[in-house]
């Protein structure tokens, strides 16, 4: 007799991610409590199991959810701010004067929740983010159904969210036991840069997030001036002082990386220290390129994400595949580097790997949860189909991305958005918008 289960998707194409390079064809996901029971082909399943309902999508491609492994999602309220500007002037002058002045609970629950919504209707599952009111993101992701790995901010000087290291250490704890057992959120220790947080903060840190056991998420070696400043102050470059303080761990994810000796990217292999790179930003804010490939050829793991909308300026995953495979080839001067699978384990069992959560996401495995996209090909731009491994991050774009499972919940189902009220947001969103430019311009004169 066959088996009841919630739901089974069938596809024209599955990519699993796990293992490598495999294309699934004519197969189906069969989806029960949220986890995934099987993949099987589509006859087989019809088979074996009494769904409660059929999802025929016989022009789309399925993969796992796409995780955005660095986020200021809150900051998609600063999107087109202060653009092409160097980006200690686009910070002093403009992003954290504004953050100051608008940076309170509701700024960010209403810049949240537009990043939310933008990232999963272009694919994003699951977001790692660093900003402030921490709490009020984690309860925007489980409002619109989102999974997310929200950062305990560390920044040594006083902002909206704290005044002290002390109380920045102290709410975070207090935000990481509210979320300890949600099924879609979790917590990382967030300090936001070494040029920014002290050493006794930093160790700090390091002890806690041993005793949490959570991951640190953490700006490094992100421009030149970075690297000046570090040399002049501690006599170390950033890397190496934060070995000197032993936060060179697995726990570590270090974001950008764009300014890295040989010798460096050796450390940070033998540390077993995750990256996190940041393309479209890293080239619009001209802070340097991470050399993906030399570091892949290490065995280091590298995840992919796109920073704030203030500096990239979307959120959209797919954009970033076909980035960060296009400038890895055109930066080391080969065609080869950086293939379109690679592109998209980055964006996918590399990230979770990052973030610790590789048992349960980043890959379309029995047991794991049903966090899924589907991408519709049927399109002029992505036609003929030769690979849909290479046509996801070569040609798709992500108003392709027609539907969107997260734990087995069909969040965007037919391009639209299950849960929330888009067309009221949004007017409260260009109503906020006038107000910060109008202050923008105010500061700036």
């Amino acid at each position: 007799m066959p088996q009841s289960i919630d739901t089974l998707i069938e596809a024209r194409w599955i990519v699993p991610v796990e293992p490598d390079e495999v294309v699934l064809e004519d197969h189906a996901i069969a989806i029960d409590q949220g986890r995934i029971v099987t993949i099987e082909t589509s006859i087989q399943a019809r088979e074996q199991y009494s769904p409660q309902q059929i999802i025929t999508l016989d022009q789309h491609v399925l993969t796992p959810g796409l995780i955005n492994t660095h986020t200021h999602a809150a900051m998609t309220l600063f999107r087109g701010l202060a653009d092409d500007l160097p980006l200690m002037e686009w910070l002093n002058k403009h992003i954290w004067p504004a953050e100051q002045h608008w940076g309170n609970e509701s700024f960010v629950r209403s810049g949240t929740q537009l990043a939310i919504v933008e990232m999963l209707k272009s694919g994003t599952t699951c977001f790692n983010d660093m900003y402030y009111f921490p709490d009020v993101a984690a309860k925007a992701a489980q409002d619109y159904g989102i999974r997310a790995v929200i950062g305990l901010l560390m920044i040594e000087f006083p902002t909206p969210w704290a005044q002290s290291a002390e109380e920045y250490i102290r709410k975070g704890i207090s935000v990481h036991d509210q979320v300890r057992n949600s099924e879609l959120v979790s917590a990382a220790f967030a300090p936001h840069a070494p040029y920014t947080v002290s050493d006794g903060s930093l160790k700090k840190i390091q002890t806690l997030a041993d005793e949490l056991d959570i991951p640190i998420h953490m700006h490094v070696h992100e421009t030149a001036h970075e690297i000046e400043e570090s040399v002049k102050q501690h006599r170390v470059r950033p890397l190496e002082r934060l070995s000197q303080l032993g936060l060179l761990t697995p726990r570590l994810l270090c974001v950008h990386m764009t300014q890295l000796l040989d010798s460096e990217i050796q450390v940070v292999a033998e540390h077993g220290v995750h990256v996190v790179h940041c393309p479209e930003s890293n080239l619009k804010l001209a802070s340097g390129t991470c050399p993906v490939q030399n570091l892949l050829d290490q065995g280091i793991n590298v995840a992919l994400g796109t920073d704030g909308a203030a500096s990239n300026n979307d959120l959209d995953m797919l954009g970033e595949l076909r980035s960060a495979a296009l400038l890895a080839k055109g930066y080391s001067a080969n065609p080869m580097a950086v293939p379109a699978h690679q592109a998209l384990s980055m964006a996918t069992i590399n990230a979770a790997r990052a973030l610790g959560l590789d048992q349960h996401i980043g890959s379309l495995l029995p047991g794991k949860a049903a966090d899924i996209i589907a991408i519709d090909l049927a399109h002029p731009s992505t036609q003929p189909v030769y690979d849909p491994i290479a046509q996801l991050v070569y040609s798709a774009g992500r108003d392709q991305v027609t539907d969107v499972w997260v734990n087995g919940r069909h969040t965007i189902k037919n391009r639209q958005h299950v849960d929330a009220d888009i067309g009221g947001l949004l007017e409260e969103i260009t109503e906020l918008g006038i107000q910060i430019h109008q202050y923008d311009v105010q500061q700036s004169t």
